[in-house]
């Protein structure tokens, strides 16, 4: 994912962390102004919920616009241990069930 904070506060004209702890309090959002430099300087390993919301809010924003997408690349060698289709004939042939023995008897299991 892509955190695209700075770019969302600056269409709303903030470019300070401090400026955006301003805006933050409107909504009644208070962090502290080090969680919010954290924010501005790298993208959080996470994020509430809830102040994801209150975010928006501040800068009149969608999550769409805070977060967005980014393709991951898979090697070669990675494709190969993805798991298969359903049917898919690639690997070693499915084992078959044992055939019964007539000669050996099992004991019923107790009642």
């Amino acid at each position: 994912m892509k955190w695209n904070l700075r770019w969302a506060a600056a269409r709303r004209d903030i470019w300070r962390p401090t400026d955006l702890l301003a805006a933050f309090k409107e909504v009644g959002f208070s962090p502290s102004l080090s969680k919010v430099s954290a924010m501005w300087g790298s993208a959080p390993i996470t994020v509430r919920l809830e102040d994801l919301d209150k975010i928006c809010a501040a800068l009149q924003c969608t999550v769409a616009d805070l977060l967005e997408a980014e393709p991951v690349e898979v090697s070669q060698h990675e494709a190969h241990d993805l798991p298969k289709a359903v049917g898919e004939t690639a690997g070693p042939p499915r084992p078959t069930p044992r055939q019964k023995q007539s000669d050996t008897l099992r004991s019923l299991p107790p009642n």
